[in-house]
């Protein structure tokens, strides 16, 4: 049955030849599993295997995307249902708040999310009627109903969308609840955990004198003391690892690092204890943790994970209402050659070291990160992240990053979301766009078939297994 929302030509070229090309490898690898080594999705999902209550807790509630597009056209946070920090009064009624994102759909022609949404509505849900005010309250009954059948629980989704692997992404201080209640079963090694403490290395957050004193509860560790709070990050390291982790992860402003003298490391996290840090300390002093981070994934393998370039929770009227996550974080400019200088002069030439380095500063692709993972052993790119998961974002990262660093210096592709049902819709597109660039090379002559297929393959699949060392 022919799709009013899907065209399966949608993302390939326009020119003919290539557009066949194009065809012909998504053909190859459309169908491979997903392999989703970093993302938001929450755990207990997968533990408890509930069925997911309706339409808008799961569609809306979790999406950022949505969240900012509303906000950006006047539609108070208080309308889509976001709770706000007192507590004060919100949208409760999941209909209503359902039928004013089917009002305003029309305000994501053109974006990403209409691609996810459209693959999702059609795909996993079989709906096939254009989505607006007309048929909101079809798609809400309809969904909410699909969501109560077994065929809809978590793990049951996990595999009918043929995800090999799903990491989630947990703090420092996070019990692993969930994760330690699939210890034993199959579902452990398909669900694992990655450990971002950013909760216990950030001074500037509200909580972190807090978050300290929870990292020495779990750990027994003396984390007043610069030599015990470092053993108590690598006791959660090591936690985390039971769990399935593979990768650290770490959401700074800024790609700073450094290398200070330990007497000058344990002063300076003093200074932070007694929470008199200005905002230069505090960024030397993440600077110094993603340095020590590196020196602890030689010596336990775990990959380390650099999310650089976010100007996080930029409007501080929406954060102190609502908080985190609610679409105010802004790309900033990012400074990767000197950012990472300290931490690669000290250990970017060892073998053991494995980093992933993302960005939301686009002009740093060509001018430094492709250079740098083009020379560097240790280090690799990861893909468009966030405000670039798009199809433009994908073309222009393969077109700055390639001539440089060529494609094995890069680590496939992965979401990154909290939004589960949307997993595979990204997925496709970041294949179908893979599809597209390769297809166009070979119709210009620079690529032969063959190289195309394989890299297709390696760009779906292979290259994020081996980089987040997934294949055992």
């Amino acid at each position: 049955m022919a799709s009013h929302l899907l065209d399966p030509n949608r993302l390939f070229p326009a020119d003919g030849r290539a557009r066949a090309i194009a065809q012909h490898l998504y053909q190859d690898i459309k169908d491979l599993p997903i392999i989703s080594p970093h993302g938001h999705t929450d755990p207990q999902w997968y533990a408890e295997n509930n069925y997911f209550p309706d339409a808008a807790e799961l569609f809306l509630m979790p999406d950022h995307y949505i969240f900012r597009m509303l906000y950006s056209q006047g539609i108070p946070m208080e309308d889509m249902g976001v709770p706000r920090v007192d507590g004060g009064p919100v949208e409760t009624d999941k209909r209503k708040i359902w039928r004013l994102f089917a009002e305003h759909f029309y305000l994501f022609r053109g974006t990403p999310s209409s691609l996810w949404l459209a693959h999702v509505f059609h795909e996993v849900f079989g709906i096939d009627k254009p989505f607006g005010p007309e048929t909101a309250d079809h798609y809400f009954d309809y969904i909410t109903e699909t969501l109560q059948t077994d065929a809809y629980r978590p793990r049951s989704l996990m595999d009918r969308f043929n995800i090999e692997v799903i990491a989630t992404t947990e703090g420092a201080t996070d019990p692993l609840t969930h994760h330690k209640s699939l210890s034993g079963s199959a579902w452990a090694k398909r669900v694992i955990t990655t450990f971002r403490p950013d909760d216990v290395v950030d001074p500037e957050r509200k909580d972190f004198l807090e978050n300290i004193e929870t990292l020495a509860m779990l750990t027994g560790e003396d984390t007043h003391s610069w030599s015990g709070y470092l053993g108590a990050l690598r006791q959660r390291r090591a936690d985390f690892r039971a769990c399935g982790a593979t990768a650290t992860d770490h959401g700074h402003p800024t790609a700073a690092t450094a290398d200070l003298s330990a007497a000058t490391a344990e002063a300076l996290f003093h200074e932070c204890l007694e929470g008199n840090v200005g905002a230069e300390k505090a960024e030397l002093f993440r600077a110094q943790m993603i340095t020590e981070m590196a020196k602890m994934s030689i010596d336990d393998g775990m990959i380390l994970q650099i999310h650089a370039g976010a100007r996080r929770n930029y409007n501080q009227d929406v954060f102190a209402r609502f908080g985190s996550d609610k679409g105010a974080d802004i790309p900033s400019q990012t400074n990767f050659v000197d950012g990472l200088k300290p931490l690669l002069d000290r250990y970017g030439n060892e073998p053991a070291l494995s980093m992933i380095a993302f960005t939301l500063d686009e002009d740093t692709y060509s001018r430094e990160l492709a250079p740098l993972a083009g020379h560097f052993p240790c280090l690799k790119l990861g893909p468009p992240w966030w405000f670039f998961d798009s199809p433009e974002g994908m073309i222009r990262y393969r077109e700055r990053v390639t001539e440089t660093a060529g494609f094995y210096n890069t680590v496939g592709f992965n979401d990154d979301t909290r939004a589960f049902l949307s997993i595979p819709a990204r997925h496709d597109v970041a294949r179908r766009m893979d599809c597209r660039f390769l297809g166009t090379l070979i119709a210009e002559g620079r690529m032969t078939e063959e190289a195309g297929a394989e890299l297709a393959h390696d760009l779906t699949y292979r290259l994020a297994k081996e980089s987040y060392n997934l294949c055992g």
